[in-house]
């Protein structure tokens, strides 16, 4: 009895002691000063959707009949970044993401983004910085549109900031050329 009384009672050491020891060890710090840096950059962006060398395809639509053909459908893409408005100006990188058709209205194109706009020549090769934003085309097609920058590696490490985008070329399949503007702060 005694020799069961002594193992139940090492028994509950060993329980009490392990989640002790088990847990990780971690420390905060008070972090020094950082500068915050704001870094403007300008480019277009080639969006196509028509031909056999698309950049954005459809990979999800819903199962419905529906008047609006696009209405719900998920599509991927790999678009091009460029120094000009022309497709055949110097490549800077590429902007490769998801984007969801939100819009019931055949006339107007709405959608939630998300993107990573990675750049691949110059001074921020191998840097990105992240989109996610609602974009809505509006009536008028000089419109400034406003998307939120979510993040960033690279140089672009911890960026927050906006990006203004206006429309330069688009047609009705879905193809568009988009100049951005944006603004990132970061450290």
């Amino acid at each position: 009895m005694e020799n069961q009384m002594i193992f139940a009672w090492a028994i509950i050491f060993c329980l009490a002691v392990a989640p002790v020891h088990g847990q990780y060890y971690s420390r905060t710090v008070k972090a020094g000063p950082r500068v915050e840096k704001i870094t403007r950059l300008h480019f277009f962006f080639h969006d196509i959707r028509s031909g056999e060398n698309a950049t954005a395809i459809p990979i999800a639509s819903p199962n419905t009949t529906q008047d609006t053909p696009t209405y719900g459908t998920l599509y991927a893409m790999d678009d091009p970044l460029t120094m000009g408005s022309e497709l055949t100006s110097t490549l800077i990188g590429n902007s490769q993401g998801l984007y969801l058709d939100l819009s019931r209205e055949r006339t107007q194109f709405t959608a939630i983004f998300y993107a990573d706009f990675a750049f691949t020549t110059g001074r921020f090769n191998g840097s990105s910085f992240s989109l996610f934003s609602r974009f809505s085309a509006e009536a008028d097609p000089s419109t400034i549109r406003e998307m939120a920058i979510v993040g960033g590696r690279g140089a672009f490490r911890m960026a927050t900031g906006f990006a203004l985008l206006r429309p330069i070329w688009s047609n009705t399949i879905g193809d568009a050329i988009v100049e951005f503007n944006v603004t990132l702060y970061h450290y």
